[in-house]
């Protein structure tokens, strides 16, 4: 059954052209359909059902909310996808992480960004862990800036720019700086999961030229935590 229209769907479609769909996910939602008839329902399952069309470019975890952005041809989605291969697209994200974080002296813009770079690795033996390995690793870089600091809570709110795009990326980097994201189930130690329902990671901003015009695109989405 096809839906009549957008208002309709169970999504949240943001940005809509002849070329381009771009989504809030929600945190909870699977980007893709995973393994077996009870991860049938995703983010891509029921935007086709009114685009069948849509193509997936690029994927967040399950439990990251915010941009996804799909093409709307086979010809578009390729483009895309070495747009995205090439980092061409810059992606943005917002976490709150455990702890205080370091952050350089302010200046009258805020705190400067800083970069992580640590290698990460598929940890075989704990599937689908990812984890920081020096000598199997594939090179790994995450910009990060601190936003603010709540000593109430004593946790840090950063805005995240990754430079490459591993599996798990972000959540391993935090957590190698002892640092994981609230509400992480699989990097986080049970205090720090116990923080928050969901995990505290959301795609923020994705930036990039369009595939058809060479525009420049800009798509913000608020962050709900």
């Amino acid at each position: 059954m096809l839906f009549l229209n957008a208002s309709e769907a169970s999504f949240d479609l943001i940005f809509e052209d002849s070329a381009l769909l771009v989504f809030n996910k929600p945190s909870g939602l699977l980007s893709v359909p995973g393994k077996g008839p009870e991860k049938a329902d995703c983010l891509r399952t029921r935007v086709q059902q009114l685009y069948p069309e849509a193509l997936t470019v690029h994927r967040l975890d399950m439990s990251t909310s915010g941009i996804l952005l799909m093409a709307r041809s086979a010809e578009l989605h390729r483009h895309l996808s070495i747009a995205f291969a090439n980092r061409e697209v810059e992606k943005r994200y917002v976490a709150v992480v455990d702890g205080q974080v370091a952050g350089n002296a302010p200046d009258s813009l805020g705190y400067a960004w800083q970069l992580i770079d640590k290698p990460i690795a598929t940890d075989w033996i704990n599937r689908p862990l990812q984890k920081i390995d020096a000598l199997e690793g594939k090179a790994s870089q995450t910009r990060y800036k601190v936003m603010s600091y709540d000593e109430t809570a004593d946790t840090t709110r950063l805005e995240l720019a990754p430079v490459t795009g591993r599996t798990h990326q972000l959540r391993v980097h935090l957590q190698s700086m002892g640092h994981s994201i609230l509400g992480d189930h699989l990097y986080a130690s049970p205090e720090v999961q116990a923080k928050s329902a969901r995990l505290l990671l959301h795609a923020s901003e994705l930036h990039l030229a369009h595939p058809v015009t060479g525009k420049p695109l800009a798509f913000h989405c608020d962050c709900p935590f």
